[in-house]
C-alpha cells in the first residue's frame, strides 16, 4: 500500500478516487449519488456511521415544502422510500415526509448499488495541497491517521471544514456576529396520535391542516394564539418546564413508525456562537436537561401522551448557520427579493427567509407566491483560492440572512446534484471544477429557461 508522510510520519493511502466528498449530508450524499451516474470513481467520508447528516442525525424531517420541480434525485429517493413501505406524501402539503433510518438505508443502498465508496467513522482531520490544488485529505479512522488521494473535492461538512483548512475564506453570523440557534430534537414512542389529533382539533387548533390522519404536527410559539400555550403556561407555573422551555415547541409524526413523533425543539437558548466547539458541548448538555423536562411534561399534561415516552435523542446538532465561504459569488437577501436569474443557476430557491434568531432582530417577512423562485448561480459553490474544490450545503457562498432561505433539504440536495455532475463534467474534461462554464451545467441540468 503507498504512503505519503504527514508531519514526518508515514500514513497510508486507503483510497484513490476521481471525486472525494467530505460528509454524507443531504447535500454530499446526493452528491456522490450524481457523481457516479456520470462514472466517475467516488469516496464518501463521513465522521459518523450513516449518511443523511441532519435529515437522519439530527432527525431532522420532514423536508419542507418546494413547490419548484428539482432534480430527479429527489425523485429517485422517493420511490426508494416508497419501496421501503414509506409514505411520503401527505396529500395536502408540498412536504416530503419520511423517517431518519430507512432515509439513511435508501441513500445507503443508491452509493453502494451505485458503485460508490463510504468511509465511516473517519473524522477530517487536514489536507494537503500543492499550489493552488488539494492532492490529498488526511482522516482518523479507527486504524488512525489515513490518506485519501483524489482529482476533485467537495467539502460537505456543512462548517465549511474542508474548505478552511485549505484556505478559502468565510464568513460567520449576522452582522454583530451571532449565529442561528440550535436544535437539539429528539423522539418520542407510544403517542396516541389519533387522540392526539382527536383532541387538537377538537380545541379548534387550524395550523394543521393535513387530512390523511397518518400524517399529524403540533406546534407552540408563544403569542400565536396555539391552544397548547395554555397547557405550557401551566407547566411552568407549576414547576414542570422553564421558561426556555416555552420559546419554541413543534413535532411531526414519522411515517412507518407508529406512534412515533420527532420533536423541532428544545431551541437551546443563549448560545449565540455555533462556531465555538466549547458552546457547542454546552448546547447538548442544556438541550438534553430540555429534552427530559419536555419528555415528562407532555405525558403528564397533553392528552394523547398518556403513555408516551422518550425514544431517543438526536446524535447530532441542528445546526442552522455557522461559517459561509466567500466563493466566486455571494448571493444575498436582495438576490431572493428579485427573484434573481444567473447564467451559471443551477439550483432554484423558494423558501423564506426562516431566521431562527438569538435575539428576534434578524426576521423577515417576504415571501414568495408559488411559482416564484431565485436561482443559485454556479460561482457561489466555488472559491477563488482552490481550483479543485466544490461546496454543497449551508455553507455555500451568500450573506447570513440568504443562507437562512437556501439551508432546507430540497435546495441542498438540488446544490449535491449540480456539485456531483460538475465533478464528472470536471474529471472527464480535465477542467478544473472553478473554470468550468456554468452555463454548461445549467444547460445540462435543464435549467435553462423555456426547458
Amino acid at each position: 500500500m503507498n504512503s505519503i508522510s504527514f508531519f514526518g510520519r508515514s500514513i497510508p493511502i486507503i483510497h484513490e478516487v476521481d471525486c472525494v466528498i467530505v460528509g454524507g449530508g443531504t447535500g454530499g450524499a446526493v452528491t456522490a449519488i450524481a457523481a457516479l451516474k456520470k462514472g466517475i470513481k467516488t469516496l464518501i467520508v463521513e465522521k459518523s456511521i450513516s449518511l443523511g447528516g441532519t435529515q437522519t442525525n439530527a432527525l431532522v424531517s420532514p423536508m419542507m415544502p418546494t413547490h419548484i420541480q428539482g432534480s430527479d434525485i429527489n425523485q429517485l429517493i422517493v420511490e426508494q422510500l416508497n419501496r421501503e413501505q414509506v409514505e411520503t406524501s401527505d396529500g395536502t402539503t408540498a412536504c416530503s415526509w419520511f423517517n431518519t433510518e430507512t432515509l439513511s438505508y435508501v441513500l445507503e443502498k443508491l452509493v453502494v448499488e451505485g458503485g460508490g465508496h463510504i468511509l465511516y467513522d473517519a473524522n477530517y482531520i487536514d489536507c494537503i495541497k500543492q499550489e493552488d490544488s488539494i492532492i490529498y485529505i488526511i482522516v482518523n479512522t479507527c486504524n488512525g491517521l489515513s490518506a485519501v488521494r483524489g482529482k476533485t473535492f467537495v467539502d460537505a461538512t456543512g462548517d465549511a471544514l474542508l474548505s478552511r483548512t485549505a484556505g478559502v475564506q468565510v464568513e460567520s453570523g449576522n452582522c454583530f456576529g451571532q449565529n442561528q440557534q440550535i436544535s437539539f430534537r429528539f423522539e418520542m414512542g407510544g403517542i396516541d396520535i389519533l387522540g392526539l389529533r382527536e383532541f387538537i382539533l377538537s380545541q379548534s387548533e387550524t395550523f394543521c391542516k393535513i387530512k390523511n390522519p397518518n400524517f399529524f404536527e403540533i406546534v407552540m410559539v408563544p403569542g400565536k394564539g396555539h391552544i397548547l400555550e395554555t397547557f405550557f403556561q401551566k407547566g411552568l407555573e407549576n414547576g414542570d418546564l422553564k421558561q426556555e422551555d416555552l420559546r419554541y415547541f413543534q413535532a411531526f409524526t414519522q411515517p412507518g413508525k407508529p406512534g412515533v413523533m420527532s420533536f423541532n425543539c428544545p431551541h437551546i437558548p443563549y448560545i449565540e456562537k455555533t462556531t465555538d466547539p466549547i458552546l457547542r458541548s454546552k448546547a447538548v448538555t442544556e438541550g438534553r436537561k430540555m429534552i427530559r423536562r419536555l419528555s415528562a411534561f407532555l405525558p403528564k399534561y397533553i392528552p394523547g401522551f398518556q403513555n408516551a415516552y422518550l425514544l431517543k435523542e438526536a446524535s447530532q446538532l441542528g445546526i442552522r448557520e455557522s461559517y459561509r465561504i466567500l466563493g466566486k459569488y455571494v448571493l444575498t437577501e436582495h438576490d431572493y427579493l428579485n427573484r434573481s436569474r444567473f447564467y451559471d443557476g443551477i439550483a432554484r430557491g423558494d423558501w423564506y427567509i426562516d431566521v431562527h434568531s438569538v435575539n428576534n432582530q434578524d426576521e423577515q417577512n417576504v415571501r414568495f407566491s408559488r411559482g416564484e423562485y431565485y436561482e443559485i448561480p454556479y460561482r457561489s459553490l466555488i472559491t477563488n483560492e482552490i481550483s479543485n474544490l466544490i461546496a454543497v450545503g449551508r455553507h455555500i457562498s451568500s450573506t447570513f440572512l440568504m443562507q437562512a432561505s437556501l439551508r432546507i433539504q430540497p435546495t441542498v440536495r438540488d446544490m449535491g446534484y449540480a456539485a456531483g455532475i460538475a465533478c464528472a463534467y470536471s474529471v472527464q474534461h480535465r477542467i478544473a471544477l472553478n473554470q468550468i462554464d456554468g452555463s454548461r451545467l445549467k444547460e445540462e441540468l435543464s435549467l435553462v429557461e423555456g426547458n
